[in-house]
């Protein structure tokens, strides 16, 4: 049987080699199969990398196409009244703000014009003021300068007797040689003529220096007490109401109903402790915490003999009595507290002596907070002397290198106990801002 000639098969390679039985035997070294053949690839060359691009579309769809991307005379008109009614819109609004600036500056001018009647006020009052006091010193003057002339008028009345006895005298020495007679005559009005002294009353009348003095001492007065009320306007402007969160109070501190009193109480009354109270500690804390912008508050504590007026995180403990959990013994809160009679602040379980602590003790205590600045202040609210200021310039004494505050601030007050000569503190009020002049 005569040998069949091989086909080509794929890409020219040659089928593998019949056996003389008639089957298949392996293909030659080198040589790929036909399966290995089929299931090849062509790997792409330089050539075959070329962006393949797409099927060019037909005349007609293209004039489809661009015919439906063209809007039509209707759509355009009515995006031209869209675009118009847009310009009116704008119009209006841009003519609006421009109203609300011309709006701005005459409301401020009406301001200001409110603010200087006030301060107009003020001045009247105190020219009216001024007056009355140089009227009462005119008038100690008139007083004085009348009582000063009875005085010269009575010194008149002698002085003519002594020139008209000077007179007799010189006349009779013109005539001695008259006689005895003659002289008798003139010894006459001579003799009831004597030295006056200077009446003991003549030194008590002069000008009232010691009204004069206290008059100055009150003014000096007046002053300091107008200049703090001044200082102190600018910090009530950024006061807000404070009160007492109840949840925080120690078991024995007693809260007024509006939430700013509160008393000392003796043995609290037993009842479920909050997770948020002291239990040892006898402080609370305000229900509003400060987390941004500046804020004020005062405390009144002239009814307590020792205390604690701070801020606090509200993280500060509230369980046992370690330093945790007092105020200004930690990181987490400063004060400004009175113990044995000595004005103190703390911050960090570190103290400094309060620089503008006098011989009298604060009736009432106020508390400036910028918290973007990292300033905390504490003051005499009365006569606006500054007590503590807590800002990066105290780190050597508070162990701060930037003071930042990292939480919210809580206003927050504590009773402490006083030396055994005194009574145990009593009541401490947050005061109402409205009601602070």
């Amino acid at each position: 049987m005569a040998e069949k000639e091989a086909s080509p098969i794929g890409n020219g390679q040659s089928p593998a080699a019949e056996s003389p039985q008639g089957g298949l035997t392996a293909p030659p070294a080198g040589s790929p199969g036909v399966l290995q053949d089929a299931l090849s690839f062509t790997t792409l060359d330089s050539d075959a990398q070329r962006v393949v691009q797409p099927f060019p579309r037909s005349p007609k769809l293209q004039r489809k196409i661009a015919k439906a991307a063209q809007p039509s005379q209707e759509q355009l008109s009515r995006r031209v009244e869209e675009l118009q009614a847009e310009r009116t819109r704008t119009e209006a609004r841009i003519q609006s703000l421009k109203k609300r600036k011309a709006d701005l500056s005459r409301s401020t001018e009406a301001m200001k014009q409110q603010v200087r009647e006030h301060f107009d006020n003020m001045r009247c009052v105190l020219k009216q003021d001024e007056k009355a006091v140089q009227d009462s010193l005119d008038l100690d003057l008139r007083q004085t300068r009348t009582r000063l002339d009875q005085v010269v008028k009575k010194w008149k009345q002698h002085q003519d007797q002594v020139t008209q006895g000077i007179a007799s005298l010189q006349r009779a020495l013109a005539h001695s040689a008259a006689g005895a007679q003659e002289d008798a005559k003139v010894k006459g009005p001579s003799e009831h003529l004597s030295a006056k002294k200077p009446d003991a009353s003549e030194k008590e009348i002069r000008l009232n220096e010691e009204r004069f003095q206290r008059l100055l001492k009150t003014l000096s007065s007046v002053t300091r007490h107008l200049k703090a009320q001044l200082q102190r306007k600018t910090l009530l402007l950024d006061s807000s109401p404070v009160v007492i969160d109840r949840q925080t109070c120690h078991s024995q501190i007693t809260v007024s109903s509006e939430g700013r009193g509160m008393s000392f109480s003796g043995p609290g009354r037993p009842a479920p402790e909050h997770p948020l109270q002291f239990d040892k500690v006898c402080c609370a804390v305000g229900s509003a915490p400060v987390s941004a912008g500046r804020s004020y508050w005062e405390v009144d504590v002239r009814c307590c003999s020792a205390w604690a007026v701070g801020a606090a995180y509200g993280s500060l403990e509230r369980k046992g009595r370690d330093q945790g959990a007092k105020l200004g013994r930690n990181r987490n809160s400063w004060c400004v507290e009175l113990r044995d009679s000595r004005l103190s602040a703390w911050h960090n379980n570190r103290s400094v002596a309060c620089r503008g602590a006098g011989q009298t003790v604060p009736g009432k205590v106020g508390v400036w907070l910028d918290y973007d600045k990292g300033q905390l202040m504490f003051y005499d609210a009365d006569a606006m002397v500054l007590l503590q200021s807590f800002t990066a310039a105290v780190t050597p004494v508070f162990d701060r290198a930037h003071h930042q505050f990292t939480e919210p601030l809580y206003p927050a007050v504590c009773f402490l106990r006083p030396a055994e000569s005194q009574m145990w503190p009593n009541h401490l009020q947050l005061c109402d801002p409205a009601g602070s002049f």
